[in-house]
């Protein structure tokens, strides 16, 4: 049966805060190994693979992970890196100001329509509240055209498709002034 969707609350709710691997472990495995989060490529992970895998991320120079609350309560994660020294290094032309970004919306028993815009929306706004931070950069899986869809509402083109390690990907760029149209 499916949940019927409520009414999205006022936005303006999300934090932030960094992801403490031992602790949010049996959170994120829920999150990363559902159904939904087929393109996350940790369907088969344990417990403890997510642990060393956000372990890692935390004592990595070039990415962090962040557990994205809404009203106090976690909903999301944001994973944020420096793509020319991680995950794209070498795939495309890096430029200054570059930012790679992840996120993925906890599965809920009761959907919220319009929350997953609000959570990019807000992830979105985080990133670029570094003035440092030019273009945003994302490589979702080519397959996964729900998110292509949703990426283009924050002010993402797409760029080119790539062949990563993991993935045929959609290469796709969001600039502060794109970003900030769409609001």
């Amino acid at each position: 049966m499916t949940a019927t969707p409520t009414t999205l609350l006022p936005t303006g709710r999300f934090a932030f805060r960094p992801v403490r691997p031992a602790a949010d472990a049996v959170l994120l495995h829920r999150w990363v190994t559902h159904p939904k989060a087929v393109f996350w490529l940790m369907g088969d992970a344990n417990v403890y693979d997510v642990e060393r895998a956000y372990a890692d991320i935390a004592q990595a120079p070039h990415q962090d992970a962040f557990v994205g609350l809404y009203d106090g309560a976690p909903a999301f994660l944001m994973e944020r890196y420096d793509p020319a020294q991680v995950e794209l290094a070498g795939l495309y032309r890096a430029e200054p100001g570059d930012v790679g970004m992840h996120f993925l919306v906890a599965p809920a028993d009761r959907p919220v329509h319009g929350f997953t815009r609000a959570v990019i929306g807000a992830v979105m706004a985080e990133l670029f509240a570094d003035p440092a931070t030019r273009r945003v950069v994302v490589e979702p899986d080519v397959r996964n055209t729900a998110v292509h869809d949703l990426n283009r509402t924050v002010g993402f083109e797409p760029h080119a498709r790539i062949t990563t390690p993991h993935k045929q990907a959609l290469l796709s760029f969001c600039t502060r002034a794109r970003f900030e149209a769409t609001r």
